[in-house]
């Protein structure tokens, strides 16, 4: 999948040189993201001002840029074009998929009675029944609301899925895929244990499964960015999640172990995060 997925310019590279330029690609990029990313993650959580995780946000994408500019390889490969159907494909499960894997793991949670649903009845100055003021608040953070939210997934994406992904597969890196998935996973994981971003009672639990969250959910990521050529599916996706499940499915649910369930670091999100990766995994390699 990973392989006929890429640009045709890399492609045609020898291997040899290919690998190496690859490398020293990352190489520079890494050096420049540690430590702009320390130093981001290190003031919003001293300070606990969310601007500072917003410019972290764009970290990968400027590192990507610099290690560019600095090798002379150009943008063309990120790739800014939708490629026809299959990208609007892409953009269309990425947009749908949030909205999904929310339903499905909270939706879980609040039928077992592990999580309460905390539904409003007031959409518009109107009194509405709470699942249908719950539909309607889905679908502007999916589309109004998720504007904004891609803006800040864009400097994620451009770094981590429209440059280090695809110089961990030209530098023949083992599994680059779950490779990119886990770096991308620890990049997370101080906000995590500082008890600043996605931790539940036991920040370390809450770590731990992120990790194995951020490598699943990296997966469809991934697949998105590969099978469709263009880095626009894995954007809306990141945009749209950020979007719907911290800003509607995570607000409208409550409980004395809703964290352990729900949210970015819950049980059932992992669960379904993991059942969409297997998904994708096995399914066949797009063609050249």
């Amino acid at each position: 999948m990973a392989q006929s997925s890429l640009p045709s310019l890399m492609r045609a590279l020898p291997i040899a040189p290919r690998a190496a330029q690859a490398k020293r690609g990352l190489a520079i990029y890494f050096a420049l993201l540690i430590p702009l990313s320390a130093v981001f993650e290190a003031l919003a959580i001293i300070t606990g001002n969310v601007l500072w995780v917003f410019g972290l946000m764009w970290m990968p994408g400027l590192a990507s840029i610099v290690a560019r500019l600095v090798l002379r390889e150009g943008f063309a490969d990120v790739s800014f074009r939708l490629g026809g159907r299959r990208g609007w494909r892409a953009v269309g499960i990425g947009f749908i998929l949030p909205s999904v894997i929310g339903l499905l793991a909270y939706g879980t949670a609040w039928a077992l009675g592990l999580a309460q649903f905390v539904g409003r009845e007031q959409a518009f100055g109107l009194s509405l029944p709470p699942a249908l003021v719950f539909a309607i608040t889905v679908a502007l953070f999916s589309t109004i609301n998720a504007v904004v939210s891609a803006f800040l997934a864009a400097g994620e994406e451009i770094g981590w899925r429209g440059f280090m992904l695809t110089r961990l597969i030209e530098a023949g890196v083992p599994q680059p895929i779950l490779v990119s998935g886990a770096i991308w996973g620890l990049w997370h994981l101080p906000l995590i244990l500082a008890g600043s971003y996605a931790a539940g009672p036991s920040p370390t639990l809450s770590a731990a499964i992120f990790l194995i969250g951020a490598i699943a959910f990296g997966t469809i990521l991934a697949w998105l960015r590969l099978d469709s050529g263009s880095v626009w599916p894995g954007i809306v996706m990141h945009g749209v999640w950020n979007s719907v499940i911290q800003g509607v499915f995570d607000r409208a649910t409550t409980g004395p172990t809703a964290l352990l369930w729900t949210g970015e670091s819950g049980l059932l999100t992992l669960v379904v995060l993991i059942v969409f990766a297997l998904f994708v995994l096995r399914r066949p390699k797009s063609a050249s």
